[in-house]
């Protein structure tokens, strides 16, 4: 998700990642970020917690815990593999690759490396179907499955 509209020529000077600290898989990669040389300051907080919703009322707090958040100090809100690729730009040795997962192809590389996390969390979730905003679902027993927009009735035109 590209950052508001009021935001998007502001420089990323700081940025606050929301984690959920319920999920080994996303402490683990807190533990790992806070091991990182950094161009950029992070600041990693619980998603949910009582600090995320004093510093970012405005935000969806909910959707936090299903989907990684970064906040840029000028308040741009970056969530999924948008959120993964500002991250890794804000870490020295790897902003090259975030620049290449900015690109058209890249992102694809990287929306795709976001759902194989959370399907990774599949077996964390009790069993409940992961639904995301942008109409993507996966239910442990069934997979991935995409019910966009005009996709009610389990048939969607294909491009």
């Amino acid at each position: 998700m590209a950052p508001a509209r009021a935001t998007a020529g502001a420089p990323v000077r700081r940025l606050t990642v929301l984690y959920d600290a319920e999920c080994s898989l996303c402490t683990f990669v807190r533990d790992w970020l806070l091991r990182q040389p950094r161009l950029v300051p992070l600041e990693l907080v619980p998603a949910g917690s009582d600090e995320a919703r004093r510093r970012f009322p405005g935000l969806d707090h909910a959707g936090t815990l299903d989907e990684v958040t970064a906040v840029g100090d000028a308040g741009q809100v970056y969530r999924g593999a948008a959120a993964w690729i500002v991250v890794l730009w804000a870490l020295r040795e790897h902003r090259p690759l975030a620049h290449r997962l900015s690109t058209p192809a890249g992102a694809k590389l990287a929306k795709g490396a976001v759902l194989a996390a959370a399907k990774w969390r599949g077996g964390q979730w009790g069993g409940r179907a992961y639904r995301r905003a942008d109409g993507w679902t996966y239910d442990p027993r069934a997979g991935w499955s995409y019910a966009g927009p005009g996709c009610d009735n389990g048939t969607c035109v294909t491009r």
